[in-house]
């Protein structure tokens, strides 16, 4: 399938007679399920998804095509800030990569793990920043993990503050009667730090935000306004999914065929994703790493591929080598008598397999690198 993908990515787009076309920037803030979502939509895993922050490291794409309709996934990585690019090692790509998205989209798609509780009272700095600097783009809200919510009414809440009351330029009609007990007893830092009843303050620490204003082209005063911003008044609308539960991706799918423009397709109805077959294969063996390796081990290893050779009966045979940075990482990526790395390959393997559609026979081997 993608050796297919691969000509048809070279090859003209077989373009139907009245060809719809919808370019989508999911943004979102690390770790928001944001590569989850684009792999429901596609039908089948194309991203590299991970429980740890920053799994995406530069954008993919997907696409999804159905009848004359074109749907272009731009999966971004977390939005993020220098002082963290800096920490953590990562690529510039991380700082880059969002911004230029955004520029070229026809809808961005906004995700906020609801589960996350700190991270669903206020939309993401970085979110909003970039929501700011393009406001001519239109956007919807996603909110992800419903289903580990148990409160209806926190749900209601949580869509009220990050919309700023308002969806598709109407106020929403959220009675506050519904409020459980607990919420009117939230302390007054939490009540400051909501950036409920500040909105019209300046103030705030915008020491992150600074470092990429030059990114964002926003001016100090307008970093400080948005420091205090909960949330983003000009959603056209809201969507509740739960990472389990097919249906309510299918809903948001229709939403987005039917939110598509006439426009020819860019890309062979063949094709799933830009992504070659060595990046998918990188990124899933990277993401098996990030799931199983404590804290910055993964962060710091890099990837060769050794071998990939099809064999007569269709099976794919890819010899993948590991470099650590440290002997004690080595003896973590092996793990007791050759278990965890054993595990890693076979886990990936079984990805790349329901990826490519075929018998997939991944080795790993592990090598310090000074």
């Amino acid at each position: 399938v993608f050796e297919q993908t691969g000509e048809s990515l070279s090859s003209d787009p077989d373009q139907p007679e009245n060809s719809k076309v919808l370019r989508v920037a999911i943004i979102g803030a690390p770790n928001a399920g944001k590569s989850t979502l684009s792999n429901q939509l596609l039908g089948r895993k194309v991203f590299a998804v991970s429980k740890k922050v920053h799994t995406t490291r530069a954008r993919a794409l997907g696409v999804l095509t159905e009848d004359d309709t074109q749907i272009i996934l731009l999966d971004t990585p977390g939005l993020t800030t220098p002082t963290k690019v800096k920490r953590h090692q990562l690529e510039k790509s991380l700082l880059e990569d969002p911004w230029n998205t955004v520029k070229e989209a026809g809808l961005v798609v906004v995700m906020v793990d609801v589960s996350d509780k700190w991270a669903c009272n206020k939309l993401d700095f970085e979110v909003l920043k970039c929501l700011t600097q393009h406001p001519d783009v239109p956007a919807v809200l996603v909110l992800n993990k419903v289903d580990l919510l148990k409160s209806k009414s926190r749900l209601l809440e949580i869509t009220a503050d990050l919309t700023c009351g308002v969806v598709n330029g109407r106020k929403l009609q959220v009675r506050r009667v519904i409020k459980p007990p607990w919420a009117e007893r939230r302390t007054d830092r939490e009540a400051r730090t909501s950036g409920s009843g500040d909105e019209d303050k300046p103030g705030g620490d915008v020491a992150d935000g600074e470092g990429s204003e030059a990114l964002s082209g926003l001016s100090k005063e307008q970093l400080r306004a948005l420091k205090t911003q909960q949330g983003w008044a000009h959603f056209k609308d809201v969507f509740m999914v739960s990472a389990v539960d097919g249906e309510d991706v299918e809903t948001l799918k229709r939403y987005l065929v039917v939110g598509a423009k006439p426009g020819s397709w860019q890309y062979h109805s063949d094709v799933l994703t830009d992504q070659t077959p060595e990046e998918i294969c990188t990124n899933t063996v990277r993401e098996k790493l990030l799931e199983y390796l404590p804290k910055e081990v993964p962060y710091t290893m890099t990837q060769a591929i050794d071998l990939w050779h099809d064999r007569e009966n269709g099976e794919l045979d890819i010899a993948v080598k590991l470099y650590v940075k440290k002997e004690s990482h080595m003896k973590m990526v092996i793990g007791q008598a050759g278990q965890m790395v054993a595990r890693i390959a076979r886990e990936a393997g079984d990805d790349l397999s329901t990826v490519f559609l075929r018998e997939v026979k991944l080795r790993l081997s592990v090598k310090v690198k000074n």
